[in-house]
């Protein structure tokens, strides 16, 4: 069991694959620790506990067992990721009694540890400056914190100054001037390179896509004497952001072996520009290619495009992909499920993958509250969100939304109210122009046009277009004419040319007899040219997906559609008849 070799791998083992406890359990058991089994230790410790790394240390001091380089570095990492500046300090005065003070590798450490912990640049500098010896480490990390923290005047001041420069120096600079947007100096350092490697190509490539540049990061990408994968899929993740589909398609045609990274790149980019019969065709073509498995982030983006299109089948396949391949249900894979069924109106899919999650976040919630209300299941949204609240999960503005979408829907008024006092009361929430926006729909569907008149002058925010409108789509219901010209008025003052506005305005003109009205804005709608955007509508058909617009000619099939519709108009009529 003392073996040097075979303790620190169990050691390692046990605390990586069993838990930490199991390899603390080991170690105890150890007769004899050695400095290596005291270090492997220290380092299990890492990121995950703070005060068994000092009780290690600790106990290896009193057993009289000397401490290494390794040992300080060790402790540093573990400091480092709780931000234990005080402890760090501790190590570093330590680090100078030993007389470790000339040890590279732990000064390196130790300048790394106060560059991270809370930012602490002097500290750091002051190790460099008092190092008797450096090597191109020690150059790289003081650069690298001076960029990380935005100097690069300083940085570029060492860099110029370094004895010797490695790849490292070279891509730490141009990677820290690309985060401040200086493209120039980038430019100039990169040129400068007396060789590049991959990271330094892709480091300018991506850069320029950042920016929105494709033009100068695809003349570097023709530049690049080998492409790798990841240079061809930052130049299709460019074009894609930047709106032209088309080259991104056609550079990732050309990629000469896909990964499941760039495959994922182009199903999104076709889903951001909104492309989403393509985006299933690539995620199609990817499984009949069969050489990359698709991953989370390949199945999130896919099922963005199905919720969008309504693609109930295509959801479905998902969902049995998942649980085919043993997918995890994770939150984001969760919810983009439970948003896609929502959408399609399969409320029972939904839930059944809300109770699967073994984890949910505020947005999981959010997703099942909203396809709930959306589908006429607005008592059991309200019922949903008092669950939420009972398990000690705290609503955001936007839950609140769905939640009193749920009332709206349903005319659900006192609920409504309740709702409303305890997001701004209980939970200290200011209320959005939404939240506002729900509670006149609420009040203006109720009939309380007075209260929702009240209720609107209360207001902490200037009200929008969209709540007058609101109002004035409750009075079109109630056929109230009384409010008509003080909110006609209101609404032609912020949005005049907006011909869904017009549009009710013109019908509830017409509603409570006011005819010339009517006609005068019909008039000057036409004279203006403003025309109503027309809706649409889809439908799935086997793998495709039909979207359909009002008064539609593009169709390929638009013969046979209306004359089946004219079929259908007829036998409506003649049923009337009868």
């Amino acid at each position: 069991m003392n073996n040097n070799f075979i303790v620190p791998k169990l050691i390692t083992f046990s605390s990586n694959f069993i838990s930490l406890d199991y390899g603390l359990h080991v170690f105890e058991n150890l007769q004899n620790p050695t400095l290596i089994s005291y270090n492997t230790l220290i380092q299990c410790f890492i990121g995950k506990t703070l005060k068994y790394a000092l009780y290690t240390y600790n106990h290896m001091r009193v057993s009289n067992i000397t401490p290494n380089s390794f040992t300080f570095t060790f402790l540093l990492r573990c400091f480092e990721s709780f931000d234990a500046l005080q402890a760090g300090e501790v190590v570093h005065s330590q680090i100078a009694k030993m007389g470790f003070e000339s040890s590279v590798f732990a000064k390196n450490t130790l300048m790394d540890f106060y560059a991270k912990c809370g930012g602490n640049l002097g500290s750091a500098r002051k190790v460099f400056d008092e190092m008797s010896d450096r090597d191109v480490v020690s150059w790289n990390t003081m650069i690298g914190a001076y960029m990380i923290h935005g100097n690069q005047e300083y940085a570029l001041c060492l860099f110029e100054a370094m004895p010797e420069r490695n790849l490292i120096s070279w891509n730490s600079v141009i990677a820290g001037l690309l985060k401040v947007g200086n493209m120039e100096m980038a430019r100039s350092v990169f040129n400068r390179m007396p060789e590049k490697n991959d990271v330094s190509w892709n480091t300018m490539i991506s850069g320029y896509v950042k920016l929105g540049d494709v033009e100068t990061a695809r003349a570097i990408f023709d530049e690049m004497p080998e492409k790798s994968i990841i240079s061809w899929t930052a130049m299709v993740s460019g074009y894609a952001t930047s709106g032209d589909v088309q080259s991104a398609r056609k550079m990732f045609d050309r990629i000469p072996e896909k990964n499941v990274v760039s495959w994922n790149a182009m199903i999104a980019g076709y889903v951001n520009n909104h492309m989403f019969d393509e985006a299933l065709s690539v995620f199609q073509h990817m499984l009949i290619d069969g050489n990359c498995k698709p991953n989370q982030t390949t199945l999130i983006s896919v099922l963005s495009a199905c919720s969008h299109l309504g693609s109930h089948e295509h959801g479905k396949w998902i969902d049995s992909f998942i649980r085919k391949n043993k997918f995890d249900l994770s939150v984001p894979l969760g919810n983009a499920l439970i948003d896609t069924f929502a959408k399609c109106g399969d409320m029972e899919n939904a839930k059944a993958v809300f109770l699967r999650m073994a984890q949910r976040c505020i947005i999981t919630w959010t997703t099942m509250i909203s396809g709930l209300a959306a589908n006429g299941h607005c008592r059991d949204a309200l019922e949903l969100y008092e669950k939420m609240c009972l398990e000690g999960v705290e609503p955001d503005d936007v839950v609140f939304i769905a939640v009193l979408s749920a009332c709206t829907h349903r005319g659900l008024l006192e609920e409504g109210k309740r709702v409303f006092y305890q997001m701004v009361n209980k939970f200290g929430i200011k209320p959005r122009i939404e939240h506002y926006g729900c509670m006149v729909d609420l009040l203006g569907r109720a009939g309380k046009f007075e209260e929702a008149l009240s209720f609107i002058k209360s207001m902490h925010l200037e009200p929008n277009v969209v709540i007058w409108a609101t109002l004035l789509s409750a009075c079109k219901t109630y056929r109230n004419g009384d409010l008509l010209e003080s909110l006609t008025r209101r609404i032609l003052e912020q949005e005049p040319n907006n011909p869904s506005y017009l549009t009710l305005i013109m019908n509830l003109s017409s509603s409570v007899g006011r005819w010339q009205d009517t006609l005068n804005f019909r008039i000057a709608t036409r004279d203006q040219g403003i025309v109503k955007i027309p809706g649409c509508s889809s439908i799935q058909i086997g793998n495709n997906v039909h979207e359909f617009l009002a008064k539609d000619t593009k169709h390929p099939q638009r013969k046979e559609i209306y004359r089946v519709l004219g079929c259908l108009n007829g036998h409506l009529k003649s049923c009337e008849v009868e």
